[in-house]
């Protein structure tokens, strides 16, 4: 969250214009009724949330949700770990873009040190915790991280996924010439360590994944700049307050909130859901340039 906006005087919601953890638990089970699977609790930072093994719990509790992850940037995580892993959570993505101290502090702008998020990161695989480590790679600033965190994540038998630098909100002074593309990023670790593509598992699995010639994992490539993918989309964002997006790079979205404080039943919800999802016509990614919008952010809205 950037500090020049969310300083000491910044005024957060009240608790009354956030969704509840039963708002959130109903939004979740409508949504396993239309198809949903998959649950990610992000942010902003999700770990801040005060009791946020209790919504773990809550969620993982719903029948047909089969796969319940968070997105963290693991500076807590050491921290709630064991929690998360007891209330049912099956698995964690961490954000780290360097391993070089410098390099990440210029990066996270808060003053957060490497070692916390690593003590976060092996905590969570000691309770028993899945870890994919997200990196985005910005040219000019962090590209010669890439090599360094393939090797830390090889040896802790992590899953690295190497992302494009994307326009996501209005702040990150985003330009194409900063890309450093999937083919490149391909490129760079292929010097070392020699890849293999391998097939995708599912229809909308957003990371290509390339494993490593020697049989010892792989990486995952997010590629929404120079390989566009809107038309496998299958992700529905829900943010804080009740706001509901079909694009990570919209600018508004709809009032779920009101719905969901207005509707007598589950069914109203759902027929909320089905005619924002049936509407929806997305392709941001794939017209990048050919239009202009404002865009939330991502500390917002989340990945």
């Amino acid at each position: 969250m950037p500090v020049e906006t969310f300083g000491p005087g910044y005024r957060f919601l009240p608790k009354t214009e956030i969704l509840s953890f039963d708002e959130l638990v109903r939004t979740v089970r409508v949504a396993v009724r239309l198809g949903v699977e998959k649950v990610r609790l992000t942010g902003g930072e999700p770990l801040l949330r005060r009791g946020v093994e209790d919504l773990v719990a809550l969620v993982a509790a719903v029948p047909g949700v089969a796969d319940l992850a968070m997105t963290t940037n693991g500076i807590l995580l050491n921290h709630h770990a064991e929690g998360l892993r007891a209330a049912g959570l099956h698995r964690v993505t961490v954000s780290l873009d360097a391993l070089d101290e410098e390099v990440f502090a210029r990066m996270n702008g808060v003053g957060a040190k490497v070692d916390r998020v690593l003590t976060g990161i092996r905590s969570a695989r000691e309770v028993g915790l899945p870890v994919k480590v997200n990196m985005v790679v910005q040219r000019g600033l962090n590209e010669g991280e890439i090599l360094p965190m393939v090797r830390w994540c090889r040896a802790e038998g992590v899953t690295l996924r190497l992302i494009e630098f994307m326009d996501v909100g209005e702040t990150n002074g985003w330009d194409l010439s900063q890309v450093v593309t999937a083919a490149e990023m391909i490129g760079i670790v292929g010097q070392e360590f020699p890849l293999v593509e391998a097939p995708r598992r599912y229809r909308g699995e957003v990371a290509s994944r390339w494993q490593f010639a020697d049989g010892k994992g792989e990486i995952g490539i997010i590629s929404s700049v120079s390989q566009p993918f809107c038309g496998d989309c299958s992700r529905l964002r829900v943010s804080a307050e009740g706001k509901i997006f079909t694009c990570l790079f919209a600018g508004e979205g709809a009032d779920l909130r009101a719905c969901l404080r207005s509707a007598n039943s589950d069914d109203e919800v759902m027929e909320f859901l089905k005619g924002l999802w049936s509407r929806r016509t997305n392709r941001y990614s794939e017209e990048r340039g050919a239009m202009t919008q404002r865009k939330a952010e991502m500390s917002y809205l989340g990945g």
